[in-house]
C-alpha cells in the first residue's frame, strides 16, 4: 500500500533534460526519454513515488516540431507510468533552432519562434488531460561576455525580447520563467536578475525559474563579483553564514519565483558538452555538498514570516551534467526523491491554494 504523504503540496517532479543536457559528441552520449521516464517511474521511497515529470523539448527527447499525434502518444505514455507533465523548457539557444534575446531581429525572432512552439505544446498537454501546472522556461540565450560589451543597451534589449515572448506566452494561457545562471549574459547575478525582471515588468506572465545549485553560485560573485555575498576567501565551515547569504539572494528573487529546482553544489563550476561553465550540480549525499538542502529550499519556498509561499505546485529535482552511470544506478532516484520529501515535508502544505492564481 503506497503511503499517503502528509503534506501532498507540492507535487514531486523529476527532470528529463539530464539526459540531454551536458551530453553530446565531445562528452557521453544521450540517455532517451524512456529509460529516463523508466528510472523516475520505477523510484520509490516508503511507498512514495515521483508524481511527474518536467521536459525539455528538444530532440532526442521531444522534437519541438511535433505533430499533435506524437504528442497524444507522449501523454499516453507519461499517464501510463503515473506520471503527469509539469515544467516544459524551450529550446531558445542558436544550437537548439532558436537565437540570442538581445540579438538582431532574425536571431530574436528564432528565439520567439521557440517560445511560440513550446507554448502550443504546452497548452496540448493540458488539453490532453497530463499537465495542469508547470511554466515554460526560459533565458537570455546569450554569454556573459557577449553581454558585457554594453551591458544596459543589451538588457533593454533582452527586456524587449521577454516582453514579446510574454505576448506570446499570454494567447496560449502559459507563463514563463527565466533561470538565472552565471552562464547566461544578463541573468548571470542575483542583481542583474532582478534588474532585468523589473525591467521587463510583466509579473504575472514572467517569473523567476530557482535552481538551488545554480543561485548558491550568486552568493559567490561567479561573473559578477561587485555582487558577490560571500568573501573570496570563505571559510565554508560557516554554515550559518552561508545561509545568511543565501537568504539573501532569496529573498531579493522569491517574490518573482514561480517554478523551483531542488538541487545540490559543491561551489565549483562546470560545463561539460556543449554546455558552458554553470553551477556544478552534485548528488544530494555528496559529502562536498556545501548546502544543507532541507535548509537552504526553505530560503525559497517560505516567505520572510516562515509561511510557506506558495507560488509554485510542483518542486523538480536537477541533475544537470551527472555521469551516465550514476544516473543509470536506481539508487540515484531514490536518493533523489527522498531529500525530495524531505523537502516537502518541512515546507509544503496540506491544501491546494496556491498563491496569485
Amino acid at each position: 500500500m503506497n503511503t499517503i504523504p502528509t503534506k501532498p503540496f507540492p507535487a514531486l517532479h523529476n527532470a528529463m533534460w539530464p539526459g540531454l543536457v551536458g551530453k553530446g559528441p565531445d562528452s557521453e552520449p544521450p540517455i532517451g526519454l524512456d529509460t529516463m521516464l523508466n528510472l523516475t517511474a520505477a523510484a520509490e521511497v516508503d511507498g512514495i513515488r515521483f508524481e511527474g515529470v518536467d521536459l525539455f523539448l528538444s530532440l532526442p527527447h521531444t522534437d519541438i516540431d511535433s505533430p499533435d499525434e506524437d504528442l497524444a502518444r507522449l501523454a499516453e505514455t507519461i499517464a501510463e507510468k503515473g506520471l503527469r507533465v509539469g515544467s516544459l523548457v524551450a529550446p531558445v539557444w542558436g544550437a537548439t533552432g532558436g537565437g540570442s534575446a538581445m540579438g538582431d531581429d532574425a536571431e530574436c525572432g528564432r528565439f520567439l519562434t521557440q517560445v511560440r512552439k513550446a507554448c502550443r505544446i504546452g497548452k496540448k498537454l493540458r488539453e490532453l488531460g497530463v499537465r495542469s501546472y508547470g511554466i515554460i522556461r526560459i533565458d537570455s540565450a546569450t554569454g556573459v561576455e557577449e553581454w558585457s560589451k554594453d551591458p544596459e543597451a543589451n538588457t533593454r534589449r533582452i527586456a524587449h525580447t521577454f516582453r514579446e515572448a510574454c505576448s506570446i506566452a499570454e494567447s496560449f494561457g502559459e507563463r514563463l520563467a527565466a533561470e538565472g545562471e552565471i552562464c547566461w549574459g544578463g541573468m548571470h547575478s542575483w542583481r542583474r536578475t532582478v534588474q532585468l525582471l523589473e525591467m521587463v515588468g510583466r509579473p504575472q506572465t514572467l517569473g523567476f525559474q530557482a535552481d538551488m545549485a545554480h543561485t548558491m553560485l550568486f552568493t559567490m560573485g561567479y561573473n559578477e563579483p561587485e555582487d558577490r555575498l560571500l568573501p573570496d576567501d570563505f571559510d565554508w565551515a560557516d554554515s550559518a553564514r552561508l545561509a545568511a547569504a543565501y537568504r539573501e539572494v532569496a529573498g531579493a528573487l522569491r517574490p518573482w519565483t514561480i517554478d523551483f529546482h531542488v538541487a545540490q553544489n559543491d561551489g565549483t563550476v562546470k560545463g561539460s558538452g556543449s554546455h558552458d561553465k554553470t553551477g556544478h550540480h552534485c548528488q544530494p549525499t555528496d559529502a562536498a555538498g556545501k548546502l544543507d538542502i532541507v535548509r537552504d529550499a526553505g530560503a525559497w519556498l517560505r516567505d520572510d514570516d516562515g509561511s510557506p509561499t506558495k507560488a509554485v505546485q510542483h518542486i523538480c529535482w536537477d541533475g544537470c551534467m551527472f555521469p551516465n552511470a550514476v544516473m543509470m544506478d536506481p539508487k540515484t532516484w531514490q536518493d533523489i526523491l527522498r531529500v525530495m520529501i524531505a523537502v516537502r515535508d518541512a515546507h509544503g502544505w496540506e491544501n491546494a491554494t496556491i498563491a496569485g492564481r
